[in-house]
């Protein structure tokens, strides 16, 4: 079940989101939530969730801009519903799980490999050390890494990193036997680290390569982390409507080449994947001016004329939800084009 969001600092959107992820969970067997963040972040609440102390000289999670995103009261109310419930299970395989699907704390990935390797392998922590080490001057502000790949002819440190994932999946029986608990949470990191640093060396070509790395990057880990749940995992994913609605039926694979995970769901898992999109006609959404600055609770002006959002505010319902499957004509007619609010 993925649900969507129409902005990434509404109050509305994620209280609504965590009403449905408590019911899901006590209700339907769900076991896994599955969040447009970093998987470092996600890890250290998952830990919390699940009894687990934290690691070590760990940074305090979700403190990469926007920082509201996740440190906000309704996650922090969720994280403390979801320790309480955990606690009443006793199979420790049916406690829920909390996990990130981005890639961007690439520094806070690295450092959870080595720290895993420190336990589990030593000589593999040495060896892995030098192999990241291209990457260093880069771990604090990755994006400067592409640049840098695009403006001087820096060398990439794209074999490095593969190396040293292939190395990790390689030894995974040998790992599993010594820490299998852990392997999930330093295999995923390695791949992040992967995936990163494709990421900021494409991203200044500019184009849908990117996003699409991103977006198959975030369904790829929710598929690595369905599959270490087993066969009857069932997740909760909360990220945007432009990653979790159908990129196909929008502009995005229509026009700009672009795909996102709720078309990936859809296509893997076809009709078992239920997509949720979250809209409003108007309201306040907290927001920054410009990339890095300050917090604003800004006022968002009233849906534009042809949107679904005016659509459904002329209904003159204060709030509702839409099953498209219930009605062929109304599916048909809500699937002519129309605007969609889409705030960053």
């Amino acid at each position: 079940v993925l649900l969507g969001e129409a902005s990434h600092g509404t109050s509305e959107f994620y209280r609504a989101r965590a009403a449905i992820t408590r019911r899901l969970i006590e209700e339907h067997g769900f076991t896994v939530v599955a969040v447009e963040a970093d998987w470092p972040d996600a890890a250290a609440v998952d830990r919390y969730i699940n009894h687990r102390p934290a690691r070590p000289d760990a940074e305090r999670p979700f403190d990469r801009f926007p920082t509201w995103m996740w440190h906000n009261t309704v996650i922090e109310g969720l994280t403390f519903w979801l320790r309480s419930h955990n606690a009443r299970v006793q199979d420790a395989h049916s406690r829920v799980g909390f996990y990130g699907l981005d890639i961007y704390n690439m520094r806070g990935s690295i450092a959870a490999v080595l720290d895993y390797l420190d336990e589990v392998d030593p000589e593999a922590a040495a060896v892995a050390r030098e192999r990241y080490g291209c990457l260093t001057p880069w771990q604090r502000d990755p994006a400067t890494y592409g640049r840098s790949v695009l403006t001087r002819g820096y060398g990439d440190c794209e074999e490095e990193v593969v190396t040293q994932l292939r190395d990790l999946l390689e030894r995974r029986l040998d790992y599993e036997a010594r820490d299998g608990a852990s392997f999930l949470d330093a295999a995923q990191n390695a791949r992040l680290i992967r995936s990163a640093e494709r990421y900021y060396r494409i991203m200044y070509y500019g184009g849908a390569e990117s996003w699409n790395l991103r977006d198959t990057h975030m369904f790829e880990t929710l598929e690595h982390v369905l599959n270490a749940r087993g066969p009857e995992a069932k997740a909760v994913v909360w990220a945007h409507n432009s990653h979790i609605g159908d990129a196909r039926a929008t502009e995005m694979g229509a026009v700009r080449g672009e795909l996102n995970i709720g078309q990936l769901c859809r296509e893997r898992w076809g009709d078992a994947a239920a997509l949720i999109g979250f809209g409003t006609h108007t309201g306040t959404v907290a927001a920054a001016s410009d990339w890095g600055g300050d917090m604003e609770v800004k006022r968002v002006r009233p849906s534009l004329e042809d949107s679904h959002e005016r659509l459904s505010h002329d209904t003159g319902l204060p709030a509702f939800l839409l099953d498209m499957d219930r009605d062929p004509a109304v599916r048909r007619r809500l699937a002519e084009e129309r605007l969609e609010r889409f705030i960053g």
